[in-house]
């Protein structure tokens, strides 16, 4: 298999297609969604427990993940459940997406903070 080279895509994969191989898609995203959470959970308890720096930036950074992987579920299973003759959804920009990251990220540093 040959390594895309400057940019150019030399091969054409179905996976990398909007309403192609969802199911793969969902279970990928779901998987990470939910060791996300429970890494999450581990490092919010492990900074109850101890107080530590770098506890309570996981705790965040893990929080953060597990929104931003709940949203690629949300939008997996949507579009299992569209029907085929409607258009694709229009998708959010990539500014769009890091001001909703960075809102949650600045939520769950308050949190923290308190």
């Amino acid at each position: 298999m040959r390594v895309a080279v400057l940019g150019c895509m030399t091969m054409d994969l179905a996976v990398l297609k909007c309403g192609k191989c969802e199911p793969l898609k969902l279970g990928v995203h779901a998987g990470a969604l939910g060791l996300a959470a429970l890494c999450g959970v581990y490092n919010a308890a492990a900074w109850l427990s101890r107080r530590e720096m770098h506890l309570a930036i996981n705790t965040v950074l893990y929080t953060v993940l597990t929104v931003w992987e709940q949203q690629h579920v949300a939008h997996h299973l949507a579009e299992l459940r569209r029907p085929l003759t409607d258009a694709p959804p229009a998708q959010p920009t990539t500014a769009e997406k890091v001001e909703e990251v960075a809102a949650v990220a600045a939520v769950a540093a308050a949190v923290l903070a308190a």
